[in-house]
């Protein structure tokens, strides 16, 4: 794999981290800014609306800056906002700085994964793709436990300052790996043709099989810590390491989802869409022992990040050349939207329904109704393809 892929997971291992620092950090943020556990919860919602509003606006509004230079300013952005994280004296002050952060999220996945698919061969892109975002697998695998770690002993704002220093290391990298021309010479698409491109039914349907079939996930992860704590039985120090036994299962699974969307991406998005909901129907009576909750957290991370790449390639597959970089970032929003639903979705569940030890069911809800957007989707490409044959 080039070495300019290599330092988009760079940056997208410190972006990863603070988008999911905040799990392990939930209830001594709700502690010290005197709110309830589904409020903290809220600021992952305003993270990933704060992506899903700034990735289409900053994609468009940067589209004929070069893109090293897109990557570069993104990642300046991102130091900022976790520094106000850092420095934030109250919860609505705590939201303001998450949504300041969230603003570089989407455009520099979006903006990484067209220059990562550009980087290498035809065959080779959904892997290029699990590639990039192996950088937030390795942040839920060490940056997320070691964030809950640092926040236990020092408190959550150290561990902001330290993701805001991870953040610097990032912009170093990419401003020394990253080729200079990378995009130079590729004129914009005109502005109707990308929108054209996004409204075509294939492309909408795609971003629907990711909000829904990734909320799922956020449904039960954002909520993880107290989960593990109020309903397993754990400790609160025990939440780090089997943090890493997710972050372990996040890894395998990007791997195994970019090799499988390699060799048939319809069926892969079928096999991964399908294998999460399973994960999620059996996580609900696992959380009530520990060695079984803690073996199917690790599955969760296999199913949930198995479905990235597929998920990915299939929107930037059916929006076509004229449209690759607004969908590659919306796409991302996508699965931003998709995280902030399944945040509120956990949010009610607790506060006026059957409660935590009811989130995986909820999730796995959510993850069916993805997979059957994907069934209807590439039952579509069978009836064209007929079609165009007759």
């Amino acid at each position: 794999m080039p070495i300019a892929v290599l330092a988009l997971t760079a940056g997208a291992f410190g972006i990863g981290t603070t988008e999911f620092i905040i799990m392990g950090l939930l209830v001594q943020v709700a502690d010290e800014m005197h709110v309830a556990i589904s409020t903290a919860g809220l600021l992952i919602s305003g993270y990933a609306l704060g992506v899903f509003v700034g990735a289409p606006v900053l994609t468009l509004a940067t589209r004929r800056m070069p893109r090293k230079f897109v990557l570069l300013a993104l990642m300046g952005i991102f130091t900022i906002g976790n520094v106000a994280c850092a420095l934030a004296p109250d919860y609505a002050s705590l939201m303001a700085a998450r949504v300041l952060t969230s603003l570089a999220h989407g455009t520099f996945f979006g903006v990484g994964s067209v220059v990562a698919t550009s980087l290498v061969p035809e065959d080779k892109r959904a892997s290029a793709i699990a590639t990039m975002f192996t950088g937030l697998t390795v942040a839920t695998l060490l940056g997320v436990p070691f964030g809950a770690w640092l926040g236990l002993e020092l408190g959550w704002r150290a561990t902001f300052w330290a993701v805001a220093a991870i953040g610097v290391a990032a912009f170093a990298i990419l401003a020394i790996f990253v080729p200079a021309h990378v995009g130079r010479d590729d004129a914009p698409t005109p502005i109707r043709e990308e929108l054209r491109a996004m409204a075509q039914p294939q492309v909408r349907l795609g971003f629907a099989m990711t909000v829904l079939g990734f909320a799922g996930v956020f449904t039960v992860f954002t909520y993880v810590q107290p989960i593990l704590t109020r309903v397993t039985g754990f400790s609160e120090g025990a939440v780090s390491p089997i943090l890493l036994v997710f972050g372990a299962g996040l890894a395998v699974g990007n791997i195994w989802g970019g090799k499988l969307a390699d060799r048939g991406l319809g069926r892969s998005l079928i096999l991964t869409l399908a294998g999460l909901a399973a994960v999620l129907v059996l996580l609900a009576p696992a959380l009530w022992s520990k060695i079984p909750a803690v073996v199917m957290l690790g599955a969760l991370g296999v199913a949930a990040f198995a479905t990235v790449a597929p998920l990915q390639l299939r929107v930037l597959e059916k929006a076509g050349p004229a449209g690759r970089n607004l969908a590659s970032s919306l796409n991302i929003a996508a699965f931003n939207l998709g995280n902030a639903i399944g945040a509120w979705v956990g949010g009610v569940t607790i506060d006026h329904g059957p409660g935590l030890a009811a989130l995986p069911i909820a999730a796995a809800a959510l993850t069916g109704a993805g997979l059957a957007i994907a069934l209807v989707s590439l039952r579509m490409d069978r009836v064209r393809r007929v079609a165009v044959a007759a």
